[in-house]
């Protein structure tokens, strides 16, 4: 994945956030991180070289405030933000599109993922069925089908138990990192896993 921030673009887009407001250093760190939906997560070793570079060309001031090191934008930092309002537009487009690319991503593995469950369900559906009918004219006698049907069962209570457990890992290391899950992308897992049991319920119906 190419660097989130292009050369000089970190300085302008710290300004801008120093712009919004007054920040200390992890709440900048924070909102960088939200704002990328997690792909550009900086270290403090990132993040306050450049502060202290941006305080030297007094754009940005600093008091402390308890433990916390406060960090303001002057008169000249709020100058530059606005005479480079057209590159932060620029950036602000990167960042979305970034955002946007990350949300596809884990749509497309959701689809993907629910849809090998309904193919795997429907085929073992299928050789149940099949099974049974070969078990029950062809099996010797004493040979019971129900026994193979409750293995069946097991087998699939597993696999479902497995699909959920992957899921479910992928969903909350995802916003543990920082990234954004929009709520289109839960509809989509809710309308897959719909999908999913109505095509079981045909499959064991047919």
């Amino acid at each position: 994945m190419p660097p989130v921030f292009s050369h000089g673009d970190l300085r302008l887009y710290l300004l801008n956030l120093l712009d919004e407001g007054p920040r200390h250093g992890y709440d900048i760190m924070q909102a960088l991180s939200d704002r990328t939906g997690g792909t550009y997560t900086p270290s403090a070793g990132t993040i306050y070289p450049r502060l202290a570079k941006l305080e030297e060309e007094g754009l940005v001031s600093k008091t402390v405030d308890g433990r916390k090191t406060i960090y303001r934008i002057t008169p000249a930092g709020h100058a530059e933000v606005e005479a480079r309002a057209g590159d932060l537009e620029g950036i602000e487009a990167g960042l979305a599109d970034s955002v946007r690319l990350i949300a596809e991503e884990v749509r497309g593995s959701v689809r993907e993922a629910m849809k090998s469950l309904r193919a795997d369900l429907a085929a073992a559906a299928q050789d149940e069925r099949a099974g049974t009918r070969t078990m029950t004219d062809a099996s010797p006698p004493g040979d019971d089908p129900r026994v193979h049907s409750r293995e069946q069962l097991h087998r699939a209570e597993a696999a479902v138990a497995e699909f959920r457990a992957r899921v479910r890992s992928d969903l909350r290391t995802h916003v543990a990192r920082g990234g954004m899950l929009a709520a289109s992308i839960v509809d989509d897992l809710e309308s897959a896993l719909d999908d999913a049991a109505r095509s079981v319920t045909r499959a064991l119906r047919g």
